[in-house]
């Protein structure tokens, strides 16, 4: 018992440790944004009085009104054309006999594995011969495309996890196949789409590249990371508490997001862990 005692106590040691590790950068930005404009402060230093003129400030300067609805609309966008495609696309790599599935299977491997820095030049030239640059779909279909590979292995993993006797059994009931994945299938899916939705959220909420190069002429369309670029260098004489707030309000629908789903997405991690 000793020894399990203190194994315990040094387990939730290291955990607090690695807390405090990670949340020391964002406390700090967090109090930095909340002080008085115009203040110097660095580290950990608590201000007297709380003030959200930072918040104003760096709402009206980032013009976070329209970036904030554009993250929102092309977050939306990439995460439902993204599930429902993965979503079929995983069911049929994981049930479905058809030519050359090995190779597609490849092919997507390739696109999870491939630097998708690489394809921003020939995606901007193509979008720009489609006229689509500086366009909501210039944000939205290639982020679909470039997240497509990752969810389809999602999908398929959790459908071949499920067991068969289910699927047979609808079947011999006379069930089709997209019954069977209507009906069967996507209720016990939930918790993992859950869980790929979140991420994909956040994915696309925090994509900056894309952004800056496929969009950089339309403010009406500008997403929240490339707003928060506006106060980044000297030349913008920007004040400190100003840029923390600015990424406060960036990266607060994240945190509120995730601390909602937190439980949803934990088990939907889990979920098709365990094959009976």
């Amino acid at each position: 018992m000793p020894t399990n005692r203190r194994h315990t106590v040094i387990g939730h040691a290291i955990l607090v440790i690695a807390a405090i590790v990670a949340l020391y950068p964002f406390v700090s930005v967090l109090l930095l944004a909340f002080s008085e404009p115009g203040t110097k402060r660095s580290g950990f230093t608590i201000p007297k009085s709380l003030s959200f003129d930072n918040f104003s400030e760096a709402w009206h300067r980032g013009l976070f009104s329209h970036a904030l609805t554009s993250s929102l609309i092309v977050a939306v966008a990439v995460v439902v054309g993204t599930i429902v495609l993965a979503t079929l696309a995983g069911y049929a790599f994981a049930f479905f006999p058809f030519p050359f599935k090995g190779l597609f299977l490849l092919l997507l491997l390739v696109g999870l594995v491939m630097p998708y820095e690489a394809t921003v030049i020939p995606l901007y030239y193509q979008l720009k011969d489609w006229h689509l640059t500086n366009t909501y779909w210039a944000l939205i279909l290639p982020q679909i495309g470039l997240s497509l590979p990752f969810a389809v292995f999602w999908m398929r993993t959790f459908f071949v996890s499920t067991p068969a006797a289910l699927r047979e059994a609808a079947s011999v009931d006379g069930a089709s196949k997209f019954r069977v994945l209507r009906s069967i299938l996507l209720p016990m899916a939930i918790p993992a789409i859950g869980t790929l939705a979140t991420l994909l959220f956040l994915f696309a909420w925090n994509e900056f590249l894309l952004a800056l190069v496929l969009v950089p002429d339309n403010p009406d369309v500008q997403t929240a990371p490339l707003s928060l670029s506006f106060f980044a260098g000297n030349r913008r004489n920007s004040d400190p508490g100003v840029t923390a707030a600015a990424a406060v309000l960036v990266a607060l629908p994240i945190l509120i997001s995730y601390i909602a789903l937190q439980r949803r997405m934990i088990s939907g991690m889990l979920a098709g862990a365990v094959k009976e």
